[in-house]
């Protein structure tokens, strides 16, 4: 098939929306499929439009509709889509639901948060990422006095919704014995928050922001990183969760649904959304205590099957298989 594949972010991004698109257009072409990127649908044929974020895509969606209304519409769900447009922006992202003949939702938790009509259009894709080995971290209890600093990486962008300073607001409680170090990823969205960061480097010895990186350089500081942190206000289902876990790096999170769909339920690394002292003590616990460090891993290695390759094209191609009928 033809696939008109939009994403509100732009070629050049190395925002999450951008890297998702730019995957799944390998994977349908894998599958066989020809597909276009763009922002906005400008009226090509097509066969069928797959379209990341029902509210900022929602004039693309609607347009393809009325061009070609009997081809079938794909929406792949955000996390500002199903936490925060669905309610401020209800009317417009829920249209984007009812002209879509399928929605895509990237953790397990999705259906709780659309209306109850339009789950049986929902299938869960996990993002996929590439296995990284990892290079070996010393712990507390196997280091010597002022020996190699115990790294936290924070691999996000600066915005409001990722909640980017709760790392290093929580490193400032940590005992002055503590080896941690907080190694930020991520540009900042304005410079308000590139001042932001630059304050709290000039006022916070453990904490160091480089800014925006390529994705091979985050992937190789998850090598040697002893842990990451997860901060969010809303996710949709990180694809940095199914990065870390393949790189088998340990992950403490904000318990947020989008990071307990991907994580699950009983996963032993969560803290309350915007709680500094409650990450605090879980940082201070991964370095000190190395049970609890590799039951973090454990629990992230038992969660890989989700995120192999493998599996996000099988359920491409099962998603895809479904609806080719409508498309012809």
């Amino acid at each position: 098939m033809k696939i008109s594949l939009i994403t509100p972010a732009g070629k050049g991004s190395r925002g999450g929306n951008r890297a998702t698109a730019v995957r799944w257009s390998h994977i349908l072409r894998g599958l066989g499929h020809r597909v276009s990127v763009a922002i906005e649908y400008a009226g090509e044929p097509a066969d069928i439009m797959i379209a990341l974020h029902a509210w900022r895509s929602a004039r693309s969606i609607a347009d393809f509709h009325k061009l070609h209304p009997d081809k079938p519409i794909i929406v792949a769900l955000t996390g500002t889509d199903i936490y925060r447009f669905i309610h401020t922006h209800r009317a417009t992202t829920l249209r984007s639901l009812a002209l879509a003949d399928k929605l895509v939702g990237l953790h397990a938790l999705v259906p709780e948060a659309i209306p109850a009509r339009y789950r049986d259009k929902l299938k869960i894709i996990y993002q996929s990422a590439p296995a990284i080995p990892r290079r070996r971290v010393a712990h507390l209890s196997e280091a010597k006095s002022g020996s190699n600093s115990f790294e936290v990486l924070v691999a996000g962008h600066l915005r409001a919704e990722k909640d980017p300073m709760r790392a290093a607001k929580a490193a400032r409680l940590l005992p002055a014995a503590s080896r941690v170090r907080v190694l930020h990823l991520g540009r900042a969205h304005d410079e308000t928050w590139a001042r932001r960061a630059r304050a709290e480097m000039a006022r916070n010895p453990r904490y160091i922001w480089r800014g925006e990186v390529t994705g091979s350089q985050v992937r190789q500081h998850m090598r040697r990183a002893a842990l990451m942190v997860l901060s969010s206000r809303m996710e949709g289902g990180a694809n940095v969760i199914s990065e870390a876990v393949m790189a088998g790096l340990p992950v403490v999170a904000s318990k947020i649904p989008g990071s307990v769909g991907l994580l699950g339920k009983k996963y032993p690394g969560y803290y309350p959304v915007g709680d500094s002292a409650a990450l605090a003590r879980l940082l201070r616990r991964a370095e000190k205590d190395a049970r609890y460090l590799e039951a973090l891993r454990r629990h992230c290695g038992a969660r890989a099957e989700l995120f192999t390759a493998a599996r996000e094209q099988r359920s491409w191609r099962g998603l895809l298989a479904g609806i080719r009928q409508l498309a012809q």
